[in-house]
């Protein structure tokens, strides 16, 4: 959907139009909730932090003041309740005890040795903070620039390159540990 479709949409929701709203959450509730759990690793936290943020939507649209996408206003909301969701809980003991996920008989070779790969990458970006993660998972899966991730975080654009920075530092010492070659791809 075009952004100013999407503006159009925000701005029905801030004068309360129901439909308009079922229209945003179809929209963007995959989306929200691949960042999420992609962001905060917890499955069962993502629902929740869904729920929170479209209800923040709801809200505060009223506030959107169309000096950025809808998009990037919606992705900083999630950012935010992510955050505060992963503040909330006890810290878990992270004791690697998961290995890679079997691989089915008949799987192709390269399939195995893909869905090993993207478990392996998932631990090693768990092992960053969700600030870095944050800046990882928006640049690279979502293939946002850093000044729109700047605004969707909250903080300056150095502060994102500069976690970009200490991410990519920390994934380059993980990766050998965990089995990848940090010259792979």
């Amino acid at each position: 959907m075009p952004p100013d479709d999407e503006l159009a949409l925000l701005r029905r929701v801030a004068a309360k139009d129901r439909k308009a709203f079922e229209a945003l959450y179809h929209l963007y509730y995959r989306r929200l909730f691949g960042y999420v759990l992609k962001l905060a690793r917890k499955a069962d936290m993502v629902e929740e932090v869904v729920n929170d943020v479209m209800l923040a939507i709801w809200s505060h649209a009223p506030q959107f003041d169309g000096r950025s996408r809808p998009s990037t206003w919606i992705f900083g909301i999630a950012y935010h309740k992510a955050l505060k969701a992963l503040a909330r809980r006890p810290p878990e003991a992270a004791d690697g005890a998961e290995g890679p996920e079997p691989v089915a008989e008949g799987e192709p070779e390269s399939l195995a040795a893909r869905r090993e790969l993207a478990t392996v990458l998932g631990r090693a970006l768990c092992s960053l903070s969700p600030e870095q993660r944050a800046v990882v998972e928006l640049t690279y899966y979502y293939g946002l620039a850093y000044a729109e991730i700047a605004e969707i975080v909250g903080c300056p654009v150095n502060t994102v390159k500069t976690r970009m920075f200490h991410a990519r530092r920390r994934l380059k010492e993980l990766l050998p540990e965990l089995g990848v070659s940090s010259h792979a791809g």
